[in-house]
């Protein structure tokens, strides 16, 4: 089987099929194997409803009756009532009015869930459910592969593109040498004769997905230390100097990281160094100490932030901090005389630029650019990166900057190339903020509170999952709960922000918000990396169990900046008792806590996909489990032992590409 082969080759793929999985990222016929069962059901042991017992039940029933209603705002529920030849019983799902049209009364299906006493009478709450006709009567005593849904496409849809490949199936190759058993395992995955088969089937593939980055990560270390880059020396006098001006005292993190970045640059091999801490944990003072070491030395920093307006508030509190010390220029999309001031950067008459992609077109020129600092790097693309770092006559040494925590367990595989330093302290004066869960119809007391702050003249942060109402979900959207907020605070200004405005349109908000314009912003997460706003005292998450701790815990960050006193409310998407996850951001404001919790309980996918984009996209494996970080590690020692050529390997090529672009240099 080729694997790089279209999709349309699957038998039952026309175009307009093809289309909708193109849209959902379905390319290859590798996209497809690779999208393996998240669960598997079992109906041999359905039960007839008379002879249930409470706990995990399967039965085979018609159902009747279903209606939807709004209960309290914010809640509506779906109930109706399944039927067998020995009895009835009640089923019911909350926040899913979708399930109302799932169903045809003259159909059978499976449901499957948690029987359980609740007023009087028994009822299974939010069962799965799936067509009896969708099953062969020949495989109906099998385990049946349940898929996560892409876009629009439904489980039992995989299920049948799945089967029409199972004959091909043996012919897929082994990816990585001495490791045969890959067909074997994708078989075992999509069609297990036992749990226990999909289980090692399953592990082979967490292997088989980790060698490929941790030999990602080996290669990449071994290409950056064949580069050479002009040391730089420190003057340490100058810098003490400079530290003892400033209006406030550097942490010892600070200290700590300014030095190992100092100590970094002073080599001939690029400097490849991550610097991590919370939001507020002051990554950008070091980054500037680092690029007044690198001015005293004769060459020049370049800043790229992710929006004009970072960028801008960047160069203006810098500016103010460092006064003639150090020679600033902001160069934006919007900046003013700008080929005078590219002909300065040319000249080498500045020391710093921080801008944003206005410093990677090809008319803006660097006399000597020593140093590349990327804040929030996750939000530049690795052309962008490349772009900037070519900049420079030389390989300059490169910092990349991020506000997301990374687990330790992380920083020894994922970024095992990379130089780490941890900002884990908070400058002086940082209140921590106070946090609480919220259920949906109890959010009386929350918008008294919301009240007080906006009449003591601060400002309101409101988070939703989404931005319209499209779609079958439940969540909170932008645009209807903006209209809500405003109808609700009518004496103060209420704006939305989210990622489909164009650029120009979020940094005027967010310029205007800043200003104290606008009073309380409803936005998407676009906000979880953004602007210093000292005045915004409340942060609102709307759906909170929906997120991962460490985005809730950036999303707090946004607020607790200044002096005031500082609150951040998680509102539960049910009346459901609050996750394990909430109750954990609840009660700790430690970043480097939550990410290690987080990725425990959720993967590495969280995590880094914050930091890149889901370029990580480990599917299958799992970080945490070292156990099969050592089986791929020790894969990985045989194949640099017996140098095989990655090159003469294309699909282990290809695969390991995508991380080896990621920390890379070159």
């Amino acid at each position: 089987m080729d694997l790089a082969a279209p999709i349309e080759e699957v038998k039952g793929i026309g175009p307009k099929t093809a289309e909708v999985l193109h849209k959902a990222g379905f390319f290859t016929l590798r996209d497809l194997l690779y999208h393996l069962p998240r669960d598997y059901d079992s109906f041999q042991n359905a039960q007839k409803i008379a002879d249930l017992q409470p706990g995990q039940v399967t039965v085979k029933a018609k159902i009747e009756g279903i209606t939807t209603r709004r209960m309290r705002r914010n809640l509506s529920l779906t109930e109706g009532t399944i039927r067998d030849q020995s009895g009835a019983l009640r089923v019911l799902w909350f926040n899913q009015p979708y399930r109302a049209k799932q169903f045809d009364d003259k159909k059978e299906y499976y449901f499957s869930g948690n029987m359980q006493l609740a007023y009087g009478r028994y009822q299974i709450q939010n069962p799965s459910a799936v067509a009896a006709e969708d099953y062969d009567s020949s495989v109906a005593d099998k385990l049946q592969p349940v898929y996560p849904m892409r876009g629009s496409i439904k489980s039992q849809d995989f299920k049948k593109f799945i089967k029409t490949l199972s004959a091909q199936i043996s012919g897929v190759p082994d990816m990585i040498p001495n490791f045969a058993g890959r067909a074997d395992a994708l078989f075992n995955v999509h069609f297990p004769e036992t749990l226990e088969a999909a289980r090692a089937g399953r592990e082979y593939l967490a292997v088989e997905e980790l060698f490929s980055l941790l030999l990602a990560a080996k290669l990449n270390r071994e290409e950056n230390k064949k580069l050479k880059t002009h040391p730089i020396t420190c003057d340490l006098e100058a810098l003490k100097a400079l530290i003892a001006s400033l209006p406030f005292p550097l942490t010892n993190a600070q200290r700590r990281s300014t030095w190992e970045i100092i100590q970094d640059m002073s080599q001939d091999v690029p400097m490849n160094r991550l610097l991590q801490g919370d939001v507020g944990a002051g990554k950008t003072m070091v980054a500037a100490l680092s690029a007044f070491v690198v001015a005293k030395a004769g060459l020049q920093t370049a800043l790229m932030a992710p929006t004009e307006v970072l960028a801008t508030q960047h160069a203006e509190s810098l500016a103010k901090l460092f006064g003639n010390k150090l020679n600033i220029a902001l160069l934006t999309g919007s900046t003013k005389h700008k080929p005078e001031l590219k002909k300065h950067i040319k000249n080498g008459d500045v020391d710093l630029v921080i801008g944003t992609h206005a410093l990677i077109t090809d008319d803006t020129e660097f006399q000597n650019l020593g140093l590349a600092i990327i804040d929030e790097q996750h939000r530049f693309g690795v052309a962008q990166r490349q772009k900037l770092l070519s900049k420079a006559h030389t390989m300059p040494h490169l910092l990349s900057m991020t506000a997301t925590p990374i687990p330790r367990s992380l920083q020894l595989t994922i970024f095992g190339d990379l130089a780490v330093s941890i900002l884990d302290e908070l400058p002086a004066g940082r209140q921590p903020i106070k946090t609480k869960i919220v259920s949906p119809v109890s959010t009386a007391q929350m918008w008294d509170s919301i009240e007080k702050e906006l009449q003591a003249g601060h400002q309101v942060y409101y988070i939703c999952k989404k931005i319209d109402d499209k779609g079958e979900s439940e969540l909170k959207s932008v645009q209807k709960e903006v209209k809500k907020i405003a109808h609700r605070f009518p004496d103060w200004s209420v704006e939305f922000l989210h990622g489909r405005m164009k650029p120009a349109e979020k940094d005027d908000v967010m310029t205007r918000f800043s200003q104290n314009q606008i009073q309380i912003l409803v936005s998407t997460t676009v906000v979880e990396v953004g602007v210093n706003v000292p005045n915004a005292t409340v942060m609102v998450i709307a759906d909170a169990d929906q997120y991962g701790l460490s985005q809730l815990h950036q999303l707090r960050g946004r607020v607790g900046r200044g002096s005031a006193a500082s609150f951040c409310y998680l509102i539960n998407s049910s009346t459901d008792a609050p996750t394990k996850r909430l109750r954990e951001i609840e009660q700790s404001q430690d970043g480097f806590h939550l990410a290690e919790v987080d990725l425990q309980l959720r993967g590495p996918g969280e995590i880094y996909g914050s930091l890149q984009h889901g370029a990580l996209d480990l599917r299958i494996a799992t970080i945490t489990d070292t156990k099969l970080v050592h089986r791929a590690d020790a894969l990985v020692k045989d194949f640099l032992k017996q140098k095989y050529n990655v090159l003469e390997y294309k699909e282990l090529s290809d695969s390991i590409r995508k991380y080896q672009r990621l920390t890379t240099l070159n």
